[in-house]
């Protein structure tokens, strides 16, 4: 039995990824999950994770982000992809690194080293960033001052958008970029054309 095809959406808030992730999932017959909170345990750290009236050290919020995603691994994507199915996730470990370490600051290397921890070898196929100006995102949605993530700074926002554009060029595995202005079915034709070079 042949492992299913393992596709990653990323980038910053209101930059269409979710949109796109789950059409995908929904054409493909693929199991469309997100980061983070997509299990019975993650619910919880997911609540913590995103109410911006917990203090939390930029460690802790990326530990809880690592402690999530080795138990969504361990759970719901590997025995997914182990049954032969495919699984499109909303968000993967490429979001730590932008948001905890590019965005709050927290060591890259060791963000790494938890990051293998928490995933072993399930690694993306192929990983699609939809990269959006910030300015252009916050035009699209009204930021929600109770949410950790959507009420923090722009300069944090441009720096998490900034390091997923360096992560696109350096992460050593694949990585296929997108313009987020673009329309959703201009959006979706790019993602489409370099999918049909996937062996779904």
């Amino acid at each position: 039995m042949t492992r299913g095809i393992f596709l990653v959406f990323e980038g910053i808030d209101a930059s269409g990824k979710s949109t796109q992730a789950k059409r995908i999932a929904k054409e493909r017959d693929a199991l469309f999950t997100f980061e983070p909170g997509d299990t019975a345990v993650g619910k919880d750290l997911r609540r913590w994770l995103l109410d911006a009236a917990t203090p939390m050290k930029p460690e802790t919020e990326a530990l809880l982000m690592t402690a999530d995603r080795s138990h969504h691994v361990d759970t719901l994507i590997k025995p997914t992809l182990e049954s032969a199915k495919s699984v499109v996730a909303d968000r993967f470990y490429a979001s730590t690194l932008a948001y905890q370490g590019y965005g709050r600051g927290v060591d890259l290397s060791q963000l790494r080293a938890a990051t293998q921890l928490a995933i072993g070898d399930c690694l993306p196929d192929l990983t699609i960033l939809i990269d959006l100006p910030v300015d252009v995102a916050n035009e699209r949605r009204e930021r929600n001052a109770k949410d950790r993530f959507e009420s923090s700074d722009i300069d944090f926002h441009n720096r998490v958008r900034s390091g997923y554009l360096e992560l696109a060029k350096t992460d050593g595995v694949e990585w296929f970029v997108v313009d987020g202005t673009k329309s959703e079915a201009e959006v979706a034709a790019l993602i489409d054309e370099r999918l049909a070079a996937l062996p779904w």
